[in-house]
C-alpha cells in the first residue's frame, strides 16, 4: 500500500474476492499466459491486458493505494467488484514480481487513476466542510417532525397488530404454526413492512422458518417470538426506556439513525470481512480495531442484488481515519469519516480475552442490547480440537472451551485454522453469540500474517 515495495499475498487477495466463484475464477487468471502489457507503478498502481473470448483485450487497473481502500477499473462486462480480471491481475502481481514489472502507468491508467483519487478528495472535503449545512438549509425540520410522527404512529399501529397476532399463535399452540406454514408469517412480515417497521418485518419472515425445521423447533420458536414480543413492547413503551435502550430499539424495528457521535481519530485495524445476501441486497460487514482506542467497530456498505459493494478492505490492512459511532447501544456500528492516509499493511494484532470472558462480554452486551445475536471478540491461545461430529476451541490457559457454531462447522476456513493451528494455540477473531463461537480470522503462535477464514 504505503510502502509501495510491499506486494499483498495470495491470501489478501482472494479476500477482495465477493463470492467463491470469483476466487475460482480469478484463480485460474493468476497466471502469465492470458495476460499483456502489465505493469505496476510507485504510486501503487497495478495494470493489464487480459485476453477473453474477443478479438480486444479488456483494460484491468487496480488502485492499491486508493485512500477509501482499494478499487478497480475493467471493460469486461461483470458486474461483480471486483472481477475475475482485477483478482487475476493482483494474483499475479503478488507471487510474481517479473511478470508485473515496475513502469509508467499508460495514459488510460493514469486518467482513471487521477479521476478517482480527485473525486475522493472532494468527497472528503464535502463531508469535513460546508456541504451539510447546505442540506440542512434546504430541509424543513417542521415537515421532517411531521412525518416522522406519522411513521411512529404507523409503527405503533404495526407493533400492536403484532402483538395480537403473537397472543394468538401462543392461545392457538405452537403445533398450529407446523399447519400454517410459511404464509401466515409471510403475510405478518407484509403488515410489517406497510406499517414501515421492517425490522419486525425480518424478524417476522425469521419466525416463518423455524416451524418443522428439526428437533426442538417449538422450543426455538417459542424463544424467538418472546424476543419479537420485547420488542414490540420496548417499541409501545420506549418513552420510559434509557436513551442508550430506546435507540437500540428504534434502530431494531427498522427506524434509520445517524451516526452521530463524536468522531473517533485511530489507526483502525481491519480484524474481518464478509458478506451476505439476500434477494434484494448484498451487505458487507468490515469489523475494525482501533488500536489506540481499544474499541471494535463495524463498518457497513451494501451493493444491489448480485453486486458486491464497492468498499474492499482486506485484513491486516491499517486505517488511519476517524469513525463515528451510531447511537444504539449494543451494534458498534460506525461511519467512515475523514482518512488521513492510505490504508497499509501492519502486522498489529488485537489483544486476546479467555473463553469464559468472551462469553462473560456476550452477557453484559446482552443488558444494552437483549436482541444481539453476538459480539466481537479476539479470544487468545485456543486450540481448535473436534467434539464428536463437532469442534470447539479450547482455551490453552484455562479448562474452558467454546463450541463452533453450525454455521463455523460448514465452512472451508475450519479447515485453515486447524491447519494454521496444527495442535497449537492461535489468536482468533471473531463473533460469540448463543449459538457458540464463528471464527472469522486468525494468527499463528509467533509472528505471522492474519489469515481470513471468511
Amino acid at each position: 500500500m504505503t510502502q509501495q515495495g510491499v506486494r499483498w499475498t495470495a491470501d489478501q487477495v482472494l479476500a477482495l474476492a465477493p463470492d467463491a466463484a470469483s476466487r475460482k475464477a480469478g484463480s485460474k487468471l493468476g497466471a502469465a499466459g492470458p495476460w499483456s502489457g502489465t505493469g505496476s507503478s510507485d504510486e501503487g498502481a497495478v495494470w493489464g491486458l487480459c485476453k477473453g473470448s474477443g478479438s480486444t483485450p479488456y483494460r484491468t487497473a487496480v488502485d492499491v493505494a486508493g485512500v477509501s481502500g482499494p478499487a478497480c477499473t475493467c471493460s469486461c462486462p461483470s458486474r461483480k467488484f471486483p472481477c475475475k480480471h482485477a483478482l487475476g491481475l493482483l494474483l499475479l502481481w503478488a507471487g510474481d514480481a517479473d511478470a508485473v514489472p515496475r513502469a509508467e502507468a499508460p495514459d488510460w491508467v493514469e486518467r482513471w487513476i487521477t479521476g478517482r483519487r480527485e473525486r475522493a478528495e472532494e468527497r472528503g472535503a464535502g463531508g469535513a466542510g460546508g456541504s451539510s449545512g447546505a442540506a440542512e438549509g434546504t430541509g424543513d425540520p417542521e415537515a421532517a417532525r411531521r412525518r416522522a410522527e406519522r411513521r411512529a404512529e404507523r409503527i405503533t399501529a404495526g407493533a400492536t397488530e403484532l402483538e395480537q397476532r403473537l397472543a394468538d399463535l401462543l392461545r392457538d399452540g405452537l403445533a398450529g404454526a407446523e399447519q400454517t406454514g410459511y404464509a401466515w408469517w409471510e403475510e405478518t412480515a407484509a403488515r410489517m413492512v406497510d406499517a414501515q417497521a421492517p425490522g419486525l418485518a425480518a424478524r417476522a419472515r425469521e419466525l416463518g422458518a423455524l416451524p418443522s425445521s428439526g428437533p426442538g423447533w417449538p422450543a426455538r420458536l417459542l424463544e424467538e417470538c418472546a424476543l419479537l414480543h420485547l420488542l414490540d413492547r420496548g417499541w409501545l413503551r420506549r418513552e420510559r426506556l434509557p436513551d442508550a435502550l430506546a435507540a437500540t430499539v428504534r434502530s431494531r424495528v427498522g427506524l434509520p439513525a445517524s451516526a452521530d457521535g463524536p468522531p473517533v481519530r485511530d489507526q483502525w485495524l481491519v480484524l474481518a470481512q464478509y458478506d451476505t445476501a439476500d434477494p434484494r441486497l448484498t451487505t458487507r460487514r468490515v469489523w475494525l480495531y482501533g488500536t489506540g482506542s481499544d474499541r471494535t467497530a463495524l463498518l457497513l456498505s451494501y451493493g444491489a442484488a448480485g453486486r458486491a459493494p464497492e468498499l474492499a478492505l482486506p485484513v491486516g490492512l491499517t486505517l488511519e481515519a476517524e469513525v463515528s459511532f451510531h447511537p444504539d447501544a449494543g451494534q458498534r456500528r460506525v461511519a467512515l469519516g475523514k482518512q488521513f492516509a492510505p490504508p497499509a499493511w501492519t502486522g498489529a494484532r488485537p489483544p486476546g480475552v479467555t473463553a469464559s470472558r468472551a462469553v462473560a462480554r456476550y452477557g453484559e452486551a446482552l443488558g444494552d442490547d437483549p436482541w444481539l445475536e453476538s459480539v466481537p471478540v479476539t479470544l487468545g491461545r485456543v486450540v481448535p480440537v473436534p467434539d464428536g461430529d463437532s469442534w470447539q476451541l479450547a482455551d490453552a490457559d484455562e479448562d474452558t472451551a467454546l463450541p463452533l457454531t453450525p454455521a463455523a462447522r460448514d465452512r472451508p476456513g475450519l479447515w485453515r485454522l486447524v491447519a494454521l493451528a496444527g495442535g497449537r494455540p492461535v489468536t482468533v477473531f471473531g463473533e460469540c453469540g448463543h449459538r457458540g463461537f464463528t471464527p472469522l480470522t486468525a494468527w499463528p503462535d509467533g509472528p505471522g500474517p492474519a489469515v481470513s477464514l471468511c
